[in-house]
């Protein structure tokens, strides 16, 4: 097991401070465990400990929170590898995603998180610690689902159904898929349990819905061959901090699925309502991919393609940032030359009218503009003074000059 290594948050206790345990000794792990094996142990210790069945517990909380902290670790093949290599400083540990279990929330807090998932915040939920404890005791109830048929249902909200499926060896060789769609564009959860030896159910797989044109939909897809899926939350954490980010980290949550077949025999899928108020339609179908055969090379094909994509994104990054930096650096140059050829003109203008004997001081522009101004507005107001005494006077209406003859009486 790798030593404790000192994380950015360090805790003082009693003047000491304290170490973040290793991930992989906080899941019961090894370091070459597979992803399935660390999301099973988590999965068990997470039930364990989860504060709903440790309401009075602080130990128990303190030991949920330690475990999730380990598995969002863990879980991502690149905050794993930077752990591997250097430990808790590698990775921004203060920044760890938690999921919520939304049955666990208040109706405060579960509307804040409504709120801030409708803004377009990425909120991770978790499938309710009863289901689960109730999946894992045995004591939910299981409805049979014949394979090529669908079931259209409505599910609470934190609650989920539970669905056999019976495939032959033929059908196991040929290829299954499980798909749930919801045409109101309810937020689901499509969940694959493993059937425990004392008849309990425990989670092994989950694919959370996700927008698909008018619909929601998910599926898992058994067809013998490496299948992937593409987690989208990664990437709307990105977005949310630089959109090139955005687009170089899109196909980064393209990893593959953890299981690629089925064996003969009964499988146990079900629905989890994950809504934040209200239930959840959906309709699920069982299907046998033998009829696909064409489908099946079309998403081989595609999902290579996707890949390789991938590779060529990541060559591009490095090439793109390098001339991006260029061009920063580029377009500052050239501010600065802007600047520095403005300044050499205007001195260059100084030193050309500093060739004068003239002893009066020279007037700027502005002063010479209102002298102008001032003279012109005398020169209009003399004009004006002129020909006003110029004019004759004009008589009036009133003062005209009327004739008396005095020798005539009245």
């Amino acid at each position: 097991m790798m030593p404790g290594h000192r994380s950015k948050s360090e805790k003082h206790d009693g003047g000491e401070k304290q170490l973040r345990r290793d991930p992989y000794e906080v899941l019961g792990v090894s370091r070459n465990s597979t992803d399935q094996e660390i999301k099973t142990a988590y999965r068990k210790m997470a039930l364990k400990y989860h504060p709903d069945k440790n309401a009075n517990d602080p130990k128990a909380a303190d030991m949920f929170k330690e475990v999730t902290f380990s598995y969002n670790i863990l879980s991502d093949p690149d905050k794993r590898r930077q752990y591997d290599s250097a430990g808790f400083e590698a990775v921004e540990s203060d920044n760890q995603e938690l999921e919520l279990d939304l049955s666990s929330l208040g109706a405060v807090n579960t509307m804040f998180a409504a709120l801030f998932s409708k803004l377009g915040v990425p909120i991770k939920t978790t499938v309710s610690a009863s289901v689960l404890e109730e999946a894992l005791n045995g004591l939910v109830t299981i409805r049979p689902l014949p394979l090529g048929h669908y079931v259209s249902k409505r599910v609470e909200k934190q609650c989920a159904h539970f669905y056999s499926v019976t495939i032959t060896e033929e059908e196991a060789r040929a290829g299954f898929v499980c798909r749930v769609q919801s045409s109101d564009k309810s937020k689901f959860k499509l969940l694959y349990f493993d059937q425990e030896d004392n008849g309990g159910l425990s989670l092994a797989l989950q694919e959370d819905s996700a927008k698909t044109g008018k619909v929601t939909s998910a599926g898992m897809y058994f067809l013998g061959f490496p299948v992937y899926r593409l987690d989208q939350t990664m990437n709307s954490i990105a977005a949310a901090k630089d959109p090139d980010t955005s687009f170089f980290r899109k196909l980064d949550g393209f990893q593959p699925c953890e299981l690629n077949e089925l064996k003969a025999g009964t499988h146990v899928f079900a629905v989890y309502g994950d809504n934040f108020f209200k239930s959840a339609n959906y309709t699920i179908e069982a299907l046998c991919a033998a009829p696909f055969s064409e489908e099946k090379e079309n998403l081989r094909s595609i999902e290579a393609q996707i890949l390789s994509k991938r590779a060529e994104i990541s060559k591009f990054e490095a090439e793109y940032r390098e001339v991006l930096a260029q061009f920063s650096e580029m377009t500052s140059r050239y501010a600065h030359e802007i600047q520095s050829i403005d300044e050499l003109l205007k001195h260059r203008n100084e030193i050309h009218a500093s060739y004068t004997i003239t002893p009066f001081k020279r007037s700027t522009s502005k002063s010479r503009s209102k002298s102008s101004s001032k003279e012109n507005k005398e020169d209009g107001q003399t004009r004006e003074k002129r020909s006003t005494r110029d004019r004759p006077k004009k008589k009036k209406w009133y003062n005209l000059h009327l004739r008396v003859d005095k020798r005539k009486a009245c």
